[in-house]
């Protein structure tokens, strides 16, 4: 019998549906965490060229990015929320005794919920009621405070790839910890740089791509234009720095996860002069079926040198590495991952070889279908960046230290395959509904912008806003007036 299937036998029958509900919960969170982390910054570089170019366009947009930026917070709330919850329910052993060296990267990362959901408040309050400078000013923290929730979930998770900052007594518990070796663990800099350029990528992508279609539907206008263009800038500028870090972090795994770096490259045995494999599928004999095979590849990129030496999963016992499903599957997130961030360094390269040329974005709608599939394609590599981050690591939640049987809850497994059905409704309606709620905004304000053209009459974004107080009554009473429109 393969030994995939011994591995599976010895489990604990919670052990697979705990993780799919935990992997369902995380890639759902993950499709707004890049609204969460980078939106705040993309709106207020909006913001600070309408105030600066005195740009009614850009403080139209800046305040609708904002409304955007607070219902997709709320969304974020209830899903950070459920995966707050999982952590201890459905893996107990994990908190119970980790939680004391880890638990410190959830509570940064509480507060700074907390502090940006004020933040948001503060700025959606302020395009009426504050004074423009002053409401900017107050908008500048929100970046921060999204940068510092990014701060404290990527300090948890690079602990649990290289765990550090503790001893262990003689019953095998973590005793003096030292807070700042467990947050700032060797993985801590190139984990959380690596994710926060992600975020600003798929972000600006994201927005970029809504006013990608409408360029393709033809709305040429400045206002599309500018929708357009500051995202797509802030995200092509940001793509090839990211190309960067991501050889960075690979380059840390291999040193620091050996394992996990020959799963994602499904190496087998230790040694040099390694191929690289494009996709294939790693089978129980160590063998390689399909993909495309390149000579020496994988050894020059890991130390540019094809003499250099590549650790196999041989290396460990089969108890203590991925299975060959888990290695080829951590394999194919990674190519994906790196496939699409190689794209994504084409398009800013077209985009910035035609500004650079004429001074105009192009023209093309080639390039406008590319950047509004750019934003989908963003978010599929994050998806991927973190399947292969996880999986990669098995079979350990702590690296060497706690493997994910020992951890999981102890909870009939036919329970939390209900729990995951109905955890999958909900997400579903909660989904659709964000969904809907964006339409409406979407419609509501071009039928605003329709309304404006026909009447002919100036736009002034810090004056005209949904969540400004009634216009008041013309003397006399009577009815409002009706660029009020509100009974």
């Amino acid at each position: 019998m393969p030994t995939s299937f011994h591995l599976l036998a010895d489990a604990p029958a919670q052990l697979l549906p705990a993780r799919e509900l935990m992997a369902f919960t995380l890639a759902s969170h993950i499709v707004l965490v890049p609204l969460g982390v980078a939106l705040p910054f993309i709106t207020l570089v909006m913001h600070y060229r309408g105030l600066r170019r005195k740009d009614a366009a850009a403080l139209l947009l800046a305040r609708r990015w904002s409304a955007v930026m607070a219902v997709q917070f709320a969304l974020g709330i209830v899903t950070g929320t459920v995966l707050s919850f999982e952590f201890g329910l459905l893996w107990p052993g994990l908190m119970g005794r980790w939680g004391d060296v880890f638990g410190i990267g959830f509570g940064v990362e509480a507060w700074a919920f907390f502090l940006e959901a004020v933040l948001i408040a503060i700025y959606l309050y302020g395009w009426r009621r504050l004074k423009p400078r002053t409401h900017f000013l107050l908008g500048l923290p929100l970046p921060a405070a999204a940068l510092l929730g990014a701060f404290g979930i990527l300090a948890a998770n690079s602990w649990m790839n290289t765990p550090q900052g503790f001893s262990l007594d003689p019953e095998g518990n973590p005793v003096d910890v030292n807070v700042w070796k467990a947050i700032f663990t060797p993985m801590f800099g190139p984990q959380y740089w690596h994710f926060v350029v992600a975020m600003i990528i798929t972000a600006g992508f994201m927005v970029a791509g809504v006013y990608a279609v409408g360029w393709l539907r033809g709305r040429r206008d400045h206002y599309h234009r500018l929708g357009f263009a500051v995202p797509f800038t802030i995200a092509a500028v940001a793509t090839p720095v990211q190309f960067v870090l991501g050889d960075s972090i690979a380059r840390s795994v291999f040193h620091k996860q050996p394992v996990k770096f020959a799963a994602m490259e499904i190496v087998w045995k230790t040694d040099t002069r390694v191929p690289e494999y494009l996709f294939g599928r790693l089978q129980e004999d160590g063998s390689v079926s399909g993909g495309i095979k390149i000579p020496l590849l994988d050894s020059f990129l890991a130390g540019f040198s094809p003499d250099t030496k590549v650790v196999g999963l041989t290396s460990v016992p089969a108890d203590q590495r991925p299975t060959a499903t888990q290695a080829t599957i951590a394999h194919w997130a990674f190519d994906i991952m790196v496939l699409i961030g190689s794209a994504l360094v084409l398009l800013a390269l077209w985009y910035g070889l035609i500004w650079l040329r004429h001074r105009r974005p192009p023209a093309s709608p080639w390039f406008y279908r590319s950047a509004a599939c750019a934003g989908v394609a963003s978010v599929v590599a994050v998806e991927c960046g973190w399947i292969a981050t996880e999986v990669g690591r098995q079979p350990w939640i702590v690296y060497q230290n706690m493997r994910v049987a020992d951890a999981v809850t102890s909870t009939r497994s036919t329970s939390l395959w209900i729990m995951l059905g109905v955890v999958i409704v909900v997400y579903v309606l909660l989904f659709g509904s964000f969904l809907v709620v964006l339409l409406r905004m979407r419609t509501r304000w071009r039928l605003a912008d329709e309304q404006r053209a026909a009447g002919g009459t100036p736009h002034q974004p810090e004056a005209d806003t949904p969540y400004g107080p009634r216009a008041p009554l013309p003397a006399g009473g009577g009815a409002p007036r009706a660029e009020d429109g509100r009974p």
